[in-house]
């Protein structure tokens, strides 16, 4: 293809009108844009008429669009069961097709053309529903006449007018920008452009790689301050590694289970473990439910996750077989909490009587209110902050989008706790008490050998979270864990941190105390395969 292209710029008669036809024709099955702006390239350098030129693309697609109906229509709904289908349509686009073509008809066909993300999976809905093949090659024929002309004419025209000096460099400047014209021709596309503008803008979404670059350097130096990099990973003796990563979420609960004082503050829960076969695991999750008088929904996730990653609320015994059936690891199936949910981060020298908060974060659960004409997809895209998580919002609420709320509904986009799933985090300093503080370390010193962590807890109210009353834990996290209350949007991001850094000044200290009252010391080369395990 470069050669080609190389042959176009330079003038070299190394091609027919007929080959260039036929070239142009098979390269539409590949890349419309590219077979376009390349056709339009070479009418521009005289090497093809452009008439023919948007003939020989104009028959590309058209062919093509053809097969992409014939295809479904052969296969029928099984099309969307291939694997190749499956990760260039999503199975929300596999509904909005086939919903879209069943309410507007051929005007879909002919929509779709010009909106992007549509075409493949609207062609293949109308083969599906076996549409007449005459109407709606009418209206493939007629979307594509309009559509080719534009794309190979303005090619031509930019080429002949803007970069005739150098064919390689304008084509792949066109085939950008055409891409990027199509892409944004949708409201949803310019929506989701701007969340991403806005993640890149606000530190609260980069990426956990970026965000911590400093903390990591930071740490580091701390390492060598006390000439110990692994000095951190003892903060907490009763958890390997100190919680640095892939700790045990079902043994941090049995251990948690020997503070007499967290007794009344534990969730039910069991491990399913992934060495039975699935039949005995699905067995153990009755039986959990059956004797513990359990009552769905409840809560599945990783024995050994992070972030959220995988966690679900199960709502019927169906959700919960499938959920088993897909994720193929340690799972800990756990009884649901509702209420309101907060972390606390919690730390205790081990020389000293009594540990601290040291921060709470309120968690709250974006929603977003209906005005009875828009859908739930519509509302997350028109949401200022929803939009900079419209995506994860979409996957959570794949089965609603489409649904128009009533007016003056309010819909919650995610029931998680969590920040990278879309969960709001605050600073929740206001609810800390002296009672709550004495109870919080009251679990944490009947928990021996713990001394630094995060819990996140589900509340009555948080009235009762002050007294210290009326909590479940849902999760207790080792020494890695964050505090999450830097995501509060009152802090810069150097305050964020300013905290990260005490943070981690405090893990290292404490686990200094520890490995001199004769704590086991991490290696390095341990550290290492936990993070990379």
């Amino acid at each position: 293809m470069i050669e080609f292209i190389q042959s176009i710029q330079n003038g070299v008669p190394e091609a027919s009108a007929a080959a260039l036809f036929f070239l142009f024709f098979f390269g539409t099955f590949v890349s419309e844009d590219a077979a376009c702006v390349a056709a339009g390239a070479a009418a521009a350098n005289g090497r093809i008429g452009l008439g023919l030129a948007i003939a020989a693309c104009l028959a590309g697609i058209f062919v093509g669009d053809l097969l992409l109906y014939s295809a479904g229509r052969a296969i029928g709904p099984r099309v969307y069961e291939n694997r190749v289908v499956r990760r260039l349509v999503s199975s929300g686009a596999q509904k909005r097709a086939v919903k879209w073509f069943d309410e507007n008809g051929m005007a879909a066909v002919f929509l779709s053309r010009f909106i992007t993300g549509l075409r493949l999976p609207t062609y293949l809905a109308a083969g599906a529903v076996k549409a007449d093949i005459g109407k709606f090659a009418g209206y493939l024929f007629l979307a594509a006449v309009v559509w080719t002309p534009i794309l190979v004419g303005a090619a031509a025209f930019s080429i002949d007018t803007l970069f005739r000096q150098n064919v390689i460099i304008s084509m792949i400047v066109l085939i950008i920008a055409f891409r990027m014209a199509f892409k944004l021709s949708s409201y949803k596309n310019r929506r989701l452009f701007i969340g991403r503008l806005k993640r890149i803008a606000t530190w609260e979404f980069w990426p956990i790689q970026v965000f911590y670059a400093p903390v990591a350097v930071y740490a580091l130096m701390l390492g060598m301050r006390h000439r110990n990099l692994t000095a951190f990973a003892a903060a907490n003796p009763a958890i390997p590694g100190g919680g640095f990563k892939g700790e045990s979420k079902h043994e941090i609960y049995l251990g948690l289970a020997a503070s007499e004082a967290a007794a009344e503050h534990m969730l039910a829960h069991t491990l399913l473990q992934s060495s039975n076969e699935l039949v005995a695991r699905l067995a153990a999750a009755k039986t959990f439910v059956y004797e513990n008088g359990k009552s769905f929904p409840l809560v599945i996730k990783p024995n050994a996750g992070e972030r959220g990653k995988d966690v679900q609320i199960v709502r019927s015994e169906e959700q919960l077989e499938a959920a088993i059936s897909k994720l193929n690891t340690d799972l800990v199936l756990q009884e649901f909490a509702s209420g309101p949910e907060v972390s606390i981060f919690y730390y205790r020298f081990p020389t000293q009587p009594n540990g601290t908060i040291f921060s709470i974060t309120e968690k709250r659960f974006p929603e977003v209110v209906g005005d009875g004409v828009s859908t739930l997809e519509q509302l997350i895209l028109n949401d200022p902050r929803a939009v900079c998580m419209a995506k994860k919002y979409f996957e959570r609420n794949e089965a609603d989008l489409y649904r128009v709320p009533e007016k003056g509904e309010s819909v919650r986009l995610v029931d998680i706790g969590t920040h990278s799933r879309g969960a709001i985090f605050v600073d929740g300093n206001r609810f800390k008490t002296n009672a709550l503080e004495k109870k919080i370390d009251e679990i944490c010193q009947g928990f021996d050998g713990f001394y630094f962590g995060r819990f996140d807890i589900r509340v009555s109210s948080f009235e009762d979270l002050m007294r210290g009353e009326n909590f479940k834990i849902i999760e207790l996290n080792g020494v890695t864990s964050e505090s999450t209350n830097i995501y509060d949007p009152k802090y810069s991001l150097l305050d964020a941190y300013r905290i990260l850094f005490r943070q981690w000044r405090l893990a290292y200290e404490i686990g200094v105390e520890n490995l001199a009252l004769g704590a086991e010391a991490t290696g390095k080369a341990e550290l290492i395969r936990l993070a990379f395990g």
